[in-house]
């Protein structure tokens, strides 16, 4: 009797105890791309149908929690009436990142807000609305990142007044600077391409705690694509590909990629290619930039017979066109829980770039040079991961980095009207091993490691005759006997969270470096000396203290050192670096020592508006600079047929560079963003007399941006871009600031007004328009070589399926 009473009062409250089914797919509001690696939280059952589509069931009402570290949190409410629902979730981007998940500060990752440091990171979605066309035009317009340029195909990043081998360019944990890589202004940034990446951080300050030798200005942190593996028992297939047109450069770029995947094997590969023709620079001149960039003339070679010719539009900078290819592929395996193994392998490689301000030098009235042109820019990458993450009483998660890469690169340069084409080439073979640990216990997180690589370098050279094809010899950039660079090391990084409202970040490392070259055939150089060897021994650490009396207010002080280790480049290079001046080798070069100490807040306002400024000082002894030398006693030497100054890499002693960084990030509503940024650095070299201007420190710069998204379908951004002027007297004349490609005052201030926006037509298609530089000013980015685009005009169609 009383089983069948609870049976009736059961059937009586059935319609009030009701249930519900939830099924929604996880898309970004923005690009309406499928969203992986969420949190699910409910009370309901969940299960997963695919990698971005759930399906609940549970006891109604309920209310489900969808989260992403990438994405401002989503809730749903379901009711209590028995319903099947079925809905698309867009999530939208986080705009105050300070929970956001780094890993380029200490190579794990760790929330923003736990590191001293400013890091500045550009995700997957921002690189597909910004449509640019390289890497180095991704980084200018971050607005913290100062692009220097010598040609198109190219870009040299400046972060707070270090360029080149003074900064250091990391791609999935691999470090890609290298023995070659050169004081002056570098293009291997080229060979990264943007439609690969996933995200890239930019770590402001020292990095030598971490990464070792170079990382004195910043880190660069490259993080490409990775495989997605299968979430259910079927097997995944995603594609996605684009194409882009712009009109400044008369080009083209397309990209296409395909992710197959199941539960434990995954594979993900895209090719990518660009074609760009000569770069129309802005027909709009200031007095200040008079006739800078002009290109009146261009040599044309018929039968073998060069010849100076008009070039009828002067705008269009003749001689600046290249295309590039690359190419991705990644494979990754589970073996089980907690191992995995992955395999990376990339490839670029380009057409020959000419360089084009060689192409715009005279000698008397007449051009002097005919051909000017650095061959193919080649990178190859191969790399095994081995990713635990097992706990273990030595480490919560681990990892294991086995890498070569082969790159060559090489310069092609023959005078006007003369057959001998000079030809300089260098090979490179990179080995490296990386091994980083992390194991956190109780408010202690410990980051721990070992590194070690060994960079081969071959230098040849020779003259060939353009008529005969006749060979000669020719005097090599590096030792033509082969150089050698190897460094090995161990760190050890530690966050302590003392409360929730201080964080201390500490660490060392202990580095060693070492070099060797042979020179074997000195009859164009008689050198004092036939080998070169160097071993350097550095100890870096640093201190970092994060203070948050309220969840609002955060103070970061930090103190860290650095440090460089000459390279082949330093100690070895003999070239012409501007016009009329040789840089021979030294061998008495010593590394040189950075010490740094900034200050930074950020403050937030009305809940979504964040102000954030840094102040920094950085000291360096031994700076290594270029400056005028001898040879054999001679301030003089005949290189290629001209007699040219003598310049040398030396210690200058010391140097000091300080700056301000200031921004202010405001979700002003659901659909107006405002973005500004201002960048100002001061640089000089310690004299017996007046402070004298580093070389590399760029005019106060920043970016101003305004975001619109009135539905998730469309988006908008008006911005500006702008640059103070860098006057004659801040420039280093035997440095690398290329006094010589600037007006007689220096480098005039500019300014651009840009447009772009992104039309989501469906889940699978969208539209993409731009234009850029809208005024078609005519500007020149300080130290460049070649004129800034002008009005350009970009279309991009792009799907994912």
């Amino acid at each position: 009797m009383k089983s069948l009473y609870l049976m009736v009062i059961g059937v009586l409250f059935l319609p009030i105890l009701s249930f519900a089914q939830l099924t929604f797919e996880v898309r970004d509001a923005y690009t309406f791309e499928s969203v992986n690696g969420l949190t699910i939280q409910s009370k309901a059952k969940v299960k997963q149908l695919s990698n971005s589509s759930y399906q609940l069931d549970g006891q109604a009402p309920f209310t489900v929690e969808i989260q992403h570290p990438d994405y401002e949190k989503y809730t749903l409410q379901i009711p209590g009436n028995g319903a099947a629902i079925q809905v698309t979730v867009y999530l939208v981007p986080n705009t105050q990142t300070e929970n956001e998940t780094v890993v380029s500060a200490n190579k794990t990752a760790e929330k923003r807000k736990d590191v001293a440091q400013k890091i500045q990171v550009i995700r997957a979605s921002e690189l597909q609305f910004q449509q640019q066309t390289s890497m180095a035009d991704v980084l200018s317009n971050s607005g913290s990142v100062f692009v220097q340029k010598s040609q198109l195909g190219g870009g040299s990043p400046i972060i707070r007044g270090f360029e080149t081998n003074k900064v250091l360019l990391v791609v999935d944990g691999i470090r890609m600077n290298n023995a070659i890589y050169r004081g002056g202004h570098l293009q291997n940034i080229l060979t990264l391409d943007q439609a690969n990446m996933d995200r890239v951080e930019v770590v402001f300050g020292p990095g030598s705690v971490m990464y070792g030798s170079d990382a004195i200005g910043g880190v660069m942190s490259f993080q490409t694509k990775k495989p997605i593996f299968s979430s259910t028992d079927q097997t995944l297939v995603k594609s996605g590909a684009y194409v882009r047109a712009f009109s400044a450069g008369a080009g083209y770029a397309t990209n296409a990629q395909v992710n197959v995947a199941n539960k434990r094997f995954a594979s993900l590969t895209s090719i990518s290619y660009a074609s760009f023709g000569d770069l129309r620079q802005g027909n709009k001149r200031s007095e200040a930039i008079g006739n800078l960039g002009y290109r009146p003339w261009c040599v044309s070679t018929i039968n073998g017979v060069d010849s100076m010719v008009t070039n009828t539009d002067s705008s269009l900078q003749v001689g600046s066109g290249y295309s590039q290819y690359d190419v991705l592929q990644k494979f990754s395996f589970k073996q089980k829980q907690g191992v995995s193994h992955h395999l990376n392998l990339q490839l670029s490689n380009s057409s020959n770039i000419d360089r084009y301000d060689r192409l715009t030098l005279m000698s008397g009235s007449k051009p002097k040079f005919a051909e000017w042109y650095y061959g193919p820019q080649f990178r190859l990458l191969a790399a095994y991961t081995l990713e635990l993450s097992n706990a273990t009483k030595f480490y919560d998660n681990a990892r294991l980095i086995l890498a070569y890469q082969a790159i060559e690169e090489s310069r092609m340069d023959r005078r006007f009207n003369k057959v001998g084409l000079n030809h300089r080439i260098e090979q490179l073979d990179i080995y490296s091993l990386n091994a980083d640990f992390m194991k956190k216990k109780g408010a202690h997180e410990l980051r721990y490691g070992a590194e070690a690589y060994l960079n081969l370098v071959n230098s040849t050279a020779y003259t060939e005759d353009i008529t005969t094809g006749a060979q000669t010899t020719l005097d090599t950039r590096y030792p033509d006997g082969g150089s050698s660079m190897q460094g090995a090391a161990l760190y050890a990084s530690h966050t302590l969270e003392l409360s929730d409202k201080l964080i201390i970040n500490d660490g060392i490392r202990l580095s060693q470096v070492a070099l060797n070259a042979k020179f074997k055939d000195q009859s164009f150089f008689p050198f004092p000396f036939s080998e070169i060897q160097q071993n350097h021994l550095a100890v870096n650490g640093n201190l970092g203290l994060i203070y948050m009396p309220i969840s609002k207010f955060r103070l970061t002080l930090n103190g860290s050192t650095a440090f460089r280790a000459p390279n082949v480049d330093d100690l070895t290079k003999v070239f012409e670096s501007v016009p009329g001046k040789v840089v021979v080798p030294n061998p008495n070069l010593l590394a040189e020592y950075a010490y740094n100490a900034e200050f930074g807040l950020h403050y937030t306002v009305l809940k979504n508006t964040v102000l954030g400024a840094t102040v920094y000082q950085t000291w360096l002894t031994n700076a290594l600079t270029v400056q005028n030398g001898t040879f054999n006693g001679s301030d003089s030497v005949l290189y290629d047929g001209q007699m040219s100054s003598v310049l040398k890499t030396t210690n200058a002693g010391s140097a000091k560079v300080y700056g301000v960084e200031a921004f202010v990030n405001a979700q002003i509503t659901s659909k107006w963003q405002l973005f500004a940024s201002y960048n100002y650095t001061y640089g000089r070299i310690a004299t017996d007399t007046i402070p004298y201007p580093l070389d590399h420190v760029a005019p106060a710069f920043g970016k101003i941006s305004l975001k619109y998204t009135p539905t998730f379908k469309l988006r908008l951004e008006a911005f500006a871009m702008y640059s103070a002027a860098k006057k004659l007297e801040d420039y280093n004349l035997v440095g690398e600031d290329n006094f010589a490609y600037a007006t007689p005052n220096g480098m005039p201030s500019w300014y651009t007004l840009n447009l772009r926006a992104n039309y989501n037509l469906n889940n699978t298609l969208s539209i993409q328009l731009a234009c850029e530089n809208i005024l078609d000013q005519n500007y020149r980015m300080f130290a460049s070589n070649i004129s800034a685009p002008g009005r350009n005009f970009i279309l991009t169609l792009r799907g994912s399926f």
